[in-house]
């Protein structure tokens, strides 16, 4: 018998695919990663990240001016011998994720500056942690400096501070020291559920933050635990998160719709460096459609439940999208 339902009348032409579409992307889901240096008239190119660069404070003014995203998210990259193992120019006032926020603000006020808060970057061991002298995270001090940090960037102007550390009690402690400075409507965006992911080999790099020693897996999640990652991420959530956050997207796309389904917070999915750099490798030999798979990549992030994507294709995909 013929059959009575034909789902493929919804699809027939342009129009009507139109009509019907569940999910859509626009430029206003998109924040763009932005990667800042110390010194003056320094871009880097990250060989790892076609396309990617290291930006010293002062050529971000032109960077950021003609942005269609809504928001950035910042990265300090220090100098070695700005590393200890303290960390504590992380903590700086005057230090670079200061500079760079209130660069970005003077220039374009509108954009919603998102910093990173972390402490891989800013200590020469690597880790995220501040260290005993066993090696195991000092879970007290760790906390201290990452407040410090997050005080730091939220006095010099930034939106929303993203700690990263998976550090038990991290956003607790950042939203007391924050409330307490009088910075009460500054939000957190908390790294909720994030991986130790073998996709975050181009970033290392980027950002020179690969740990001398031993890898991080004692504090983030393992690949294999869902019920973890979503224990984790409601624990931020009722600690005073605003936003939640899965890293990496792609692998983790299961998790994300769980969480979806688990929080009203808006959540934020990071489509990561070795999700892109697999996506320029491929396109490069000509095996993909390059924009219709960064675009299919994307998509399939927004459809299965974020509300907004880092993503280092965020200011290009904005164009594309809205030609």
């Amino acid at each position: 018998m013929f059959p009575t339902s034909l789902p493929r009348r919804n699809r027939r032409s342009e129009a009507l695919r139109r009509l019907s579409r569940e999910t859509s992307l626009s430029a206003d889901d998109l924040i763009l990663p932005l990667f800042v240096v110390p010194g003056r008239d320094r871009e880097e190119r990250i060989e790892a990240m076609p396309g990617v660069s290291r930006w010293s404070v002062d050529l971000l003014p032109p960077l950021v001016e003609e942005l269609c995203v809504p928001a950035v998210l910042l990265f300090g990259v220090p100098d070695a011998d700005e590393r200890t193992s303290c960390a504590s120019a992380a903590l700086d006032p005057e230090g670079l994720v200061p500079q760079a926020i209130r660069t970005v603000k003077e220039v374009r006020p509108d954009l919603a500056v998102i910093t990173d808060v972390c402490l891989c970057g800013w200590t020469d061991h690597g880790h995220c942690a501040i260290l005993t002298e066993d090696a195991e995270v000092d879970l007290a001090p760790t906390l201290d400096a990452l407040a410090g940090s997050a005080l730091a960037h939220a006095q010099a102007g930034a939106d929303m501070v993203a700690p990263s550390a998976m550090m038990d009690g991290q956003v607790a402690a950042i939203r007391s020291r924050l409330d307490d400075a009088g910075l009460t409507d500054t939000g957190v965006l908390s790294y909720a559920a994030k991986f130790a992911s073998g996709f975050y080999g181009p970033f290392r790099e980027a950002a020179h933050s690969a740990p001398q020693f031993g890898d991080r897996s004692g504090y983030q999640l393992p690949p294999s635990n869902r019920r973890e990652a979503i224990r984790d991420a409601l624990l931020d959530e009722a600690e005073g998160a605003d936003w939640l956050m899965v890293k990496p997207a792609l692998p983790y796309l299961d998790v994300l719709a769980e969480l979806r389904a688990q929080t009203r917070l808006p959540i934020a999915a990071y489509h990561v460096s070795g999700e892109y750099a697999m996506l320029e490798a491929a396109a490069r030999v000509g095996a993909i459609d390059r924009r219709r798979c960064v675009l299919e990549a994307l998509l399939s992030i927004k459809r299965a439940g974020a509300d907004a994507i880092i993503t280092y294709y965020a200011e290009e995909a904005a164009r594309w999208i809205s030609r």
